[in-house]
């Protein structure tokens, strides 16, 4: 939705970069065409590598770009190494930035986005917070007069889509089932360590029901080292509306991933999310999301609680967007 309200407004002209960095051409374009995004001004091809290599040929390639093009702006999102390499080169370059989806802490320094969130909180000139809980984390660290309290665009994005997803689709377009459990799993600590992966696919397999797995392009690969319980059903990846249906008729989530937790918050799904910590500590409360690491055991307990009674959203109004143009032209 933000790209609709950068795109919609005669003072801004908008200029998109695609690093490369999530590049799957089957899932870009899905997600550009289906999103009415328009197609990236830049395309820098930037692919997996290791997080030194990868970042320093995004700062090489981005360089090139921003020094060309000498925007008024940066506007970085989330947390992945072209979050970093974005608000690197940006300020090097003595252009301003905004950091879209502030002040998220999961104070595990082991994982590579824990790292990109802090240093690009830190650099960036205005910081767009999505939580009050993000808000209290800026203040802590001397960050607060920088800090803008906006919602959350994501959740943005689901009020609108989720209405588009399923004038689109039917949930037997996706899947033939009418009852299963829907997870991801594409972090690091998950997917590059063998043991861990096997422990979750072991829990999957218990399971009462069958278990969907959409597979990110960096895990297919290590599924050929596990054994895959005929409970468990791999599907290619889906698109961000086919997702949605996915996520709104599940049963329950199993995710490693910090987005699919909030988009099961949003649509009032239970989620078990398969690691020891998460930044959204929002979704904790009531119980709606339970922080389970890779225990086998304590995937099946969690699995079976019983979750109703919806109470609380923490993620703002549904206008984001709107906010966060508003605050850059009123910079």
């Amino acid at each position: 939705m933000l790209n609709k309200q950068l795109k919609n407004n005669p003072e801004i002209k908008e200029i998109i970069i695609h690093t490369g960095q999530h590049y799957d051409k089957n899932m870009s374009k899905d997600f550009f065409d289906e999103l009415d995004i328009p197609e990236p001004d830049y395309y820098l091809g930037v692919v997996s590598d290791t997080q030194g290599k990868q970042t320093a040929i995004m700062i090489e390639r981005i360089e090139k770009v921003l020094s060309e093009e000498k925007p008024d702006w940066v506007l970085v999102y989330g947390d992945t190494n072209s979050t970093l390499a974005g608000v690197l080169t940006a300020a090097k370059l003595h252009l301003k930035t905004a950091h879209i989806e502030a002040g998220l802490r999961s104070y595990n320094r082991e994982m590579p986005e824990e790292i990109n969130r802090i240093v690009t909180d830190h650099i960036s000139d205005m910081l767009f917070v999505p939580t009050e809980n993000a808000m209290k984390i800026l203040k802590n660290e001397g960050l607060e007069k920088r800090s803008y309290l906006v919602g959350d665009v994501m959740y943005d994005s689901i009020l609108h889509y989720i209405n588009v997803a399923e004038k689109k689709y039917k949930l037997s377009d996706i899947v033939p089932y009418a009852e299963y459990y829907l997870a991801t799993i594409h972090r690091q600590e998950n997917t590059d360590d063998i043991n861990h992966l096997k422990q979750i696919f072991e829990a999957f397999g218990l399971l009462d029901l069958p278990v969907v797995i959409p597979v990110h392009p960096r895990t297919r690969k290590y599924l050929k080292c596990i054994k895959i319980h005929k409970n468990v059903k791999i599907i290619d990846p889906a698109g961000y509306l086919k997702m949605l249906i996915l996520i709104k008729k599940a049963v329950k989530v199993l995710t490693d991933s910090g987005g699919v937790q909030k988009e099961a918050y949003f649509l009032e799904k239970p989620c078990i999310t398969l690691r020891k910590e998460t930044e959204w500590i929002e979704t904790l409360e009531n119980g709606w999301n339970f922080t389970v690491g890779i225990d086998t055991k304590l995937i099946l307990e969690k699995v079976k609680e019983t979750k109703t009674g919806f109470q609380k959203k923490y993620f703002g109004d549904g206008n984001a967007a709107s906010k966060i143009v508003e605050a850059i032209l009123n910079y």
